[in-house]
């Protein structure tokens, strides 16, 4: 009987697709001058599961409000649009970086360049990523000089 029993988990076990995990690595948050009440979070997010997953939301008390966005090209302007979600592909991962997808953060409260800054991540799978992000300066783009 047991012997069974432990079979027919082990099977259902070896046919059930693996559950995706993702992880968030080299994440940051932008410091923007004093004053600047906005600001953005970069990172990247792999997902070593068979199955893609979703990021639907993001929140930090440290912020009003928390938004995935993107940018896009229109006549020649970039301009940012929020979007539902963002794909994380299944063995693969997803890329949030300055002039793409990306976290938006509105009314930030506190942020400087040495304390760590909360933020949580939903995704579809219910999983939630509970990150302590560093704060980085904005660095000047490649080739401009100062």
């Amino acid at each position: 009987m047991f012997k069974r029993a432990f079979y027919s988990l082990l099977a259902l076990g070896l046919a059930a697709p693996a559950l995706a995990k993702v992880e968030a690595v080299d994440g940051y948050v932008r410091l923007l001058p004093p004053g600047t009440p906005n600001t953005a979070a970069f990172m990247v997010l792999k997902n070593d599961g068979d199955a893609p997953v979703r990021l639907t939301g993001v929140s930090s008390p440290e912020v009003a409000r928390a938004e995935l966005h993107t940018h896009l090209h229109e006549n020649g302007v970039m301009r940012m649009r929020q979007v539902e979600s963002i794909e994380i592909p299944a063995k693969g991962e997803a890329v949030l970086k300055p002039g793409s997808l990306h976290i938006m953060l509105f009314d930030v409260r506190e942020l400087s360049q040495g304390t760590p800054f909360p933020l949580t991540l939903s995704l579809d799978n219910g999983q939630a990523l509970s990150l302590s992000l560093p704060v980085k300066p904005v660095e000047p783009m490649a080739g401009m000089a100062h």
